[in-house]
């Protein structure tokens, strides 16, 4: 056992945040933590407590330096940490939140961060990762960022209603009543980060639009920023048709979950065939997120993780 002196006294704000997660990150250490005072007593295998030293000397410098800390900026830190990027550690703790009309939103992963720099330097971007990792609620911040800027004109929020095969008609309802349950996600997003009257002021003007991936052929979207959410489950054509009508001054951003395909034909998703031809555009970017990025339930990531593993394994034995 080994006893180090750390930033974490009681004056600190950030003891309640150390005590509340010392099981998270005994697990992820691989050692055992107990704050006596103004010291932290490690015990566990050598090499585990020299990689915890140096995490907690980090942390601590950090502390003097004046950031303050959060449970995820603890666990992140230790992501680059383990990955050898001790020197994106700041730039991450640096990042500016996005300042909506009802929050603020920062980035809880480095995957999350190099998204929204990509939206914002990119006029195509892909996200790329499974669900809860925050792909289409940054992209809903990012458009809502960008319109408030009067950076675009309009938002164009679609998603390919796939499980009816975009063949309504046998749904009851007008066409409105038989997309919505399509399109719930998008307005769920919308209307955590917008005040509700404001959102469906814009919507009433036509300054955002929700609709199905069906209804954006023949038309050319200019000043606008288009989210294609689900993109996993467009056909080729469909991919390539809304690539197509961007025009000037817009964003896309297309995200998708590719262990959830839902087509009758998986491998000929229209994301799969636009990451491999499209690989070598510079002026796209494919962001690529996993487990470590989910915002969810710590459980989520475990369950993430889990099929992960078991979907390798089985295309090994295809």
């Amino acid at each position: 056992m080994e006893k180090i002196e750390h930033p974490f006294a009681q004056k600190s704000a950030f003891s309640g945040v150390l005590d509340k997660n010392l099981k998270s990150l005994e697990k992820r250490l691989g050692i055992s933590l107990s704050a006596r005072g103004d010291a932290l007593l490690i015990d566990g295998p050598e090499k585990n407590m020299k990689f915890a030293k140096d995490y907690f000397e980090k942390i601590k410098d950090l502390e003097e330096k004046g950031y303050s800390l959060s449970k995820e900026d603890l666990h992140i830190t230790l992501d680059l940490l383990e990955e050898g990027m001790t020197h994106r550690i700041e730039d991450f703790l640096s990042s500016e939140p996005l300042n909506l009309s009802r929050k603020s939103v920062t980035p809880k992963s480095l995957n999350q961060q190099q998204y929204i720099q990509a939206i914002k330097e990119y006029d195509l971007v892909f996200g790329i990762g499974p669900a809860g990792t925050g792909k289409t609620y940054l992209a809903m911040a990012m458009a809502l960022s960008f319109l408030q800027d009067k950076a675009v004109n309009r938002i164009v929020l679609i998603r390919p209603a796939i499980e009816a095969g975009e063949k309504l008609g046998f749904l009851p309802g007008d066409m409105y009543q038989k997309i919505n349950p399509y399109l719930r996600p998008l307005y769920d997003a919308l209307f955590d980060l917008a005040q509700a009257d404001q959102a469906n002021n814009l919507i009433e003007r036509g300054i955002i639009e929700i609709a199905p991936l069906a209804y954006m052929r023949g038309r050319t979207l200019n000043s606008a920023f288009i989210i294609l959410d689900e993109a996993q489950n467009t056909t080729k054509e469909q991919m390539k048709m809304i690539l197509t009508r961007t025009g000037f001054n817009s964003k896309v951003v297309i995200t998708a979950d590719i262990t959830q395909i839902d087509l009758p034909e998986p491998k000929k998703s229209g994301v799969l065939h636009a990451m491999d031809i499209l690989a070598g555009i510079k002026d796209i970017s494919f962001i690529q997120f996993n487990h470590k990025d989910v915002v969810r339930h710590s459980l989520v990531q475990k369950i993430i993780k889990a099929y992960q593993k078991a979907e390798a394994k089985l295309r090994k034995t295809q």
